[in-house]
């Protein structure tokens, strides 16, 4: 069985390009729905990576990241045409992705990964 922070990984992995998700969604989909904090860990680790879309995961009330890669994140997700409300949140309604299922453990090992 994958490591809880590689299965994280797998899900980033297939957010589509001006989209994001949250936390709590991840936590969700792999079917541990109070570990949000836990995905907020993995992701924290993982965005000095190139090839993770880290910057498609926020919080639930469309927050990102504070910090030294809050503008990293804000840039990236504009250019991917992801908006931003007048108070610099994410409409997370209207951007968030959510797959028609849940991908299963074994449907995100065999994904190929491509951004």
């Amino acid at each position: 069985m994958k490591n809880f922070y590689k299965q994280v990984y797998d899900i980033v992995a297939t957010i589509p390009s001006g989209t994001v998700t949250t936390y709590g969604d991840i936590a969700k989909m792999l079917g541990h729905p109070r570990a949000a904090r836990f995905v907020g860990y993995a992701m924290s680790a993982s965005c000095e990576t190139d090839d993770l879309p880290w910057h498609r995961v926020t919080f639930a009330d469309g927050k990102l990241w504070d910090g030294e890669w809050e503008n990293v994140q804000r840039n990236l997700l504009i250019k991917e045409g992801v908006g931003f409300t007048k108070d610099g949140r994410i409409d997370v309604k209207r951007y968030r992705w959510q797959p028609k299922k849940s991908p299963t453990t074994q449907e995100l090992r065999d994904l190929p990964l491509k951004f």
